[in-house]
């Protein structure tokens, strides 16, 4: 696989569509002083490349009453229930995040309720997923790091 070339202008393009994915590439090309036809086209390469992959929305949770966050560690009764398993999860909207894992458990979620006794019935929807031999769940008190922001960046200057 060949590895996409960023220039310059590609990187000053990506870094103010970290800063806000909904800026205008009107915005960003008089920035740029560069047409917004440029930003386009260069935009357009970019997802082509799968450099960009579509744009996120960001939601305060707090704000809409999800503020409990529990990470859940799942135990499978056979690794061959993994599909199965992560086909079901999928079904349940409060896991927000699911990985398959090494290491202590098979699955590893992220769940985000409004409180305890939601947490509990979601945790419970999961232990009783057919396949599932036990979960282990930790409770997050605060989220103190949640920036893509400067992995993005440290990426981009890698490329350089």
């Amino acid at each position: 696989m060949n590895k996409f070339k960023l220039d310059q202008t590609d990187h000053q393009i990506l870094n103010m569509l970290i800063e806000s994915t909904r800026t205008p590439f009107t915005d960003i090309a008089k920035k740029l002083m560069i047409s917004a036809g440029t930003v386009h086209v260069r935009v357009k390469k970019m997802e082509d490349a799968g450099i960009i992959t579509g744009s996120t929305l960001a939601l305060d949770y707090e704000k809409l009453g999800y503020t409990f966050i529990a990470f859940v560690g799942i135990f499978l009764e056979k690794t061959s229930q993994t599909k199965f398993v992560m086909n079901r999860i999928h079904e349940i909207p409060f896991v927000t995040v699911a990985h398959i894992t090494t290491g202590k458990f098979n699955l590893f979620c992220k769940v985000r309720a409004r409180d305890t006794e939601h947490a509990k019935k979601i945790i419970f929807q999961i232990d009783d997923i057919e396949g599932v031999h036990r979960t282990e769940t930790m409770i997050s008190l605060e989220e103190s790091l949640n920036d893509k922001k400067r992995l993005m960046r440290t990426i981009f200057e890698e490329m350089r």
